[in-house]
């Protein structure tokens, strides 16, 4: 597995920290103080809308929040580099006692990123992962949602950690969890294909919600992106999916099958996996945003 660690210790344009590598590098190496550490720099946008309905209001200091301030921050910065300037920039203290009006409005992607892009930086391998956790809704629905995956070299195994949620009441430990918990991208749709789940348990939060292939796919080829080390923004999507509108012929749904199922094994179908991605143009091929 040497040249598929040596792969995830590389970044991207998303994960590249740039000046900030060093400081980043002299962060705790306690996985699980880090993610705490990270998850109090950042709210997320559906917990500023709660509390302005009322939920869980104590959650977010609403008073401090600049009137100016996007709900969705990550459409200014969504880009580890970008993120950690913008937090020192706020308040060059990296601390748990960041206060509301410092800290930046993200989703789970970028809480996903930033983590992933930290550990690399300490040389570890690392990867955000999209797809669908069933435990941030009420069990029945399966939200889109991202993770990060990093490489434990003292037990020879890849962990999932999530860094979004480590605050919340969930049943099971975020920082180290089985992968039953979670829905990869490619699990959702090829157990949609085989009938193993419902159109409407699988959900992306767009607006309005996107539920079933569609959504399936979205969070497939987000985690396909990931899986090279290219985490895409949220509106990217391959543009031969958008053009048709998602009406695949069985011969389309056949490639889309055979690439889902190489993905839920990414190290023992890595090169088959970078073949594709360096092979086949279309799934590189993004449309979204002005392109």
């Amino acid at each position: 597995m040497s040249d598929v660690l040596y792969f995830y210790r590389q970044t991207s344009a998303f994960t590249y920290l740039g000046p900030y590598e060093n400081f980043a590098k002299n962060l705790t190496d306690d996985v699980k103080e880090l993610a705490l550490l990270q998850r109090r720099q950042i709210i997320h946008p559906v917990a500023i809308i709660n509390a302005r309905n009322g939920i869980r209001a104590d959650e977010v200091e609403l008073s401090e929040i600049p009137f100016d301030a996007l709900l969705f921050e990550n459409e200014r910065f969504h880009t580890a580099g970008s993120i950690m300037h913008e937090l020192l920039r706020r308040d060059k203290n990296y601390s748990l006692e960041r206060k509301t009006k410092d800290k930046l409005h993200l989703c789970c992607r970028e809480q996903a990123i930033l983590l992933a892009s930290i550990l690399k930086a300490k040389g570890i391998p690392a990867r955000a992962r999209s797809g669908f956790a069933p435990y941030i809704s009420d069990g029945t629905t399966a939200f889109d949602h991202w993770i990060t995956e990093w490489f434990d070299e003292k037990s020879g195994r890849w962990i999932l950690t999530d860094a979004d949620c480590c605050e919340e009441k969930i049943d099971f430990d975020p920082f180290d969890f089985s992968r039953d918990r979670f829905i990869f991208g490619a699990q959702a749709y090829l157990g949609l294909r085989k009938g193993n789940f419902k159109t409407e348990q699988i959900r992306h939060a767009s607006n309005p919600p996107t539920y079933g292939i569609k959504a399936a796919l979205w969070g497939m080829f987000f985690d396909f992106h990931s899986l090279m080390n290219d985490e895409i923004f949220f509106w990217h999507k391959p543009r031969y999916l958008e053009e048709c509108n998602y009406d695949l012929s069985e011969q389309q749904y056949k490639e889309l099958d055979d690439l889902a199922e190489l993905m839920l094994e990414p190290e023992k179908n890595f090169h088959e996996l970078k073949k594709i991605w360096d092979t086949v143009p279309k799934f590189r091929d993004l449309a979204g945003g002005f392109n």
